[in-house]
This record gives C-alpha cells, structure tokens and sequence, in this order.
C-alpha cells in the first residue's frame, strides 16, 4: 500500500502526456464517425436501389397489363386513374416520368434520399444521379423522359436586369425585364453572372417544368392533379402592371389585389422547389421558333384564342405543346377552365415566329402553366415580354 509522506513527489501525468492522450482520443473518434458515416452512406445507397428495384418491377407490370406505363405516382386514399402507389423507405422521395407515345414507351425515376441520387430507365440499371449545384437564385428542376431532359437548374423568377447592363438575374422584390425581344434574350441569357452553361430557356425545359409543376396535387385548387383548377398567377389586371415576386414562398399572392384565387403566383416541384410567376405576371420568351405547322384548328382563316382541348390540326411543334402529351391523366382535356391556358395560332402562318409562354398580368383565362403565343416574330419587343434563363 503507497503511503504519503510530507515532502515526496506525488506521481501523476504531465501535460505533455495529457494532450497525447487527448489527440489519441480524438483520432479514434474521428476513425469511428468516419466509418460510421461510411457506413450509413452504404445503408442509404443500398436502401435506394432495392427501392428503385422493386419501383421499376411494379412499373413495368403495370405497363404489361395496362399497354402503358402509369401517368403519375398517387399514393392518396383515392388515387386518380391511371397512376400507381410506388413506397419508398423512410426519408426517401421519388421524381417520376413517363412517355407513353415514344415508341418503345419508356418511363424515368428516381429516388432520393437527403444529398444521394439513384435514377434507372425501363432499360438502363440505377446508377447515382450527380447533384445539379445551380447558381444564386436559381432552383433545380427534375428532368423528363417525355421530354429528353435531365435535372438542370432554371430561375426560380423571372429574369430582371441589372441597372442598364445586359446581366440577367433572378432575384425576388425586382421588376421584370420586359421589352426584350427573343433575339435579345437569346443574347443576353449566357450573361449571368458567374454562370457557364447559361441559355435562353428551351422549349422541352419550359415543357419539363409544366410537367411537373402540373403533377403536383398542391398546385391544385382541388388538392388533387385535375381537380378544380391549377394555379394561373397574376392574370386578372388588377392591378394592370407587372408584380415584383416575394422572398417568401408562402406569400404566394404577393402584390395581388384579389386574394384566394387562381391568382396565385407560386408552384410546387416535384422535390420541392417552388417557381414563381411561371404563368401570369409577364410572357416568357423560350428558345422556340416555328414557321409552318403551328397547331390550331383546321381551316381557320387567321389567329385566335382557342383551347388545347379544341386543337384539330396538331401542327409540327417538336417537342408538342399539347396538354395530353404531358401523359398526366385527363390531361387531354384540360382547358382554360382547368387553368392549362390557352393557345394563340394560326395553322397557315409560314413566317418564323418565336414561342411566348405563360400569360401575362392582363391575359385572364388566356394564361396558364401550358399557354401559348404564336403571334410574334423573334425581333419583337413588348411591355408584357420577358424571359428565364436556365442552365
């Protein structure tokens, strides 16, 4: 047994030894998070390809039975027709679409789990999904199989200009860039600051989002996709100008005089994005133009509003225009009442004109998520015309 005695040297570490101890302990530590972050990220990855998996098998039996790839997901009590309830593990979502009119029929899904990505194709295995990073102001958008697109990164307002300068951005509290021709917005598109890759929005990204915007049950008046009406934006000229968007999403009726609406300005992605403005508010030029085979009614002797669903000439757009090839069920029938928008054409035209999308403050039931205009040659300036830019 150690006895003290008065005047003897206590035994004990040095501080030198102290901090060896420690630096050990915080290396071992590290070692174990390490291996433990590895580890979950196995759990994950595994976790997302056995959902992809099972996902592509209920899929492609759903195509074999029913001669088409389902239109959407719906996992409600009541799902509409023509969808299916996929279910994913806990913390997983997935971002599906379908192109029942490509011949093969093909579909695209993917699943996510916080910053991982898997996606597989009716005939490509999954693989990881590289994150899409998008500059200041700009939201991710999911690709498309209908379309040919992959997630790619779009303004998540209408483009406004910054001072006299032909730098685009997009920023809420700012006024839109209008008078702005398509050539122009063409032009000046790559110039945002900071961003390689920057274009003029094209028409199968403008259709990508519409898309997906339109599968959307919140965007909806009804709750559901198809029910009551989907969201217009400001289009009722009250007030008669052009809103500057709101930091906040949930302010979604923003600068409006009539609230509780059609009016409002925001819609939900797929993975929870939100665009403002994408219908009402201003027309957007995208990188479209078209000279003969605008679709529109046969015979009609000059330009007119008409509904989608009232189209007898299908014209030669590619990709096409037309609600029903989103593949959303009841699509097809989906008009200005429906909030879908309304098509401005005339199936004779054979000058080149550029495709203007959306609606404006002052085009009411004309607006819409799938509205076009057709009128314009590209060189055309307006006090209603803007533009967004993606990349």
């Amino acid at each position: 047994m150690y006895m003290y005695k008065p005047g003897q040297k206590q035994p004990g570490f040095t501080i030198v030894e102290l901090l060896i101890v420690i630096v050990i302990i915080g290396i071992l530590a590290a070692i174990t998070v390490v291996a433990y972050n590895g580890i979950t990220k196995k759990a994950v990855i595994t976790s997302l390809q056995s959902d992809l998996g099972s996902a592509s098998k209920n899929l492609k039996l759903y195509q074999v039975e029913n001669d088409a790839y389902p239109t959407a997901l719906d996992c409600s009590v009541t799902p509409a027709t023509n969808t299916i309830c996929l279910k994913a593990s806990p913390g997983t979502s997935y971002a599906y679409s379908a192109n029942n009119n490509a011949n093969p029929q093909v579909f695209a899904l993917r699943a996510t789990n916080g910053n991982l990505t898997y996606a597989l194709t009716n005939n490509a295995a999954s693989a990881q999904v590289a994150a899409v990073t998008c500059p200041p102001g700009f939201i991710v958008v999911p690709g498309s199989a209908t379309y040919g697109t992959s997630d790619f990164c779009t303004m998540k307002y209408v483009a406004s200009q910054v001072g006299a300068t032909t730098t685009p951005i997009s920023q809420a509290g700012t006024t839109p860039w209008v008078y702005i021709s398509q050539t122009n917005a063409l032009a000046n598109s790559p110039n945002v600051a900071g961003c390689t890759g920057c274009h003029l929005m094209t028409e199968p990204e403008y259709l990508t989002i519409a898309q997906n915007v339109l599968s959307v049950a919140s965007n909806w008046s009804g709750g559901t996709v198809g029910s009551g009406y989907i969201y217009s934006g400001h289009n009722d000229n009250d007030p008669a100008n052009a809103l500057v968007a709101d930091s906040n999403d949930a302010n979604g009726y923003a600068g409006e005089t009539n609230t509780g609406g059609n009016q409002r300005r925001t819609l939900s992605l797929t993975n929870g994005e939100v665009i403002w403005d994408l219908a009402g508010n201003v027309w957007q030029w995208t990188a479209g133009t078209v000279t003969t085979g605008q679709p529109g009614i046969t015979g009609e002797t000059g330009y007119a509003w008409k509904e989608w669903s009232n189209v007898t000439a299908v014209g030669t757009l590619s990709p096409s225009a037309s609600p029903a090839e989103t593949g959303l069920a009841g699509a097809s029938s989906w008009n200005s009442i429906k909030g879908a928008g309304q098509l401005y054409s005339y199936v004779g035209q054979t000058a080149v004109r550029g495709f203007l999308r959306g609606g404006s403050w002052y085009s009411y039931s004309h607006a819409g998520v799938l509205a076009m205009y057709l009128l314009y040659a590209p060189s055309t300036t307006n006090t209603a015309f803007g533009f967004r830019v993606s990349r």
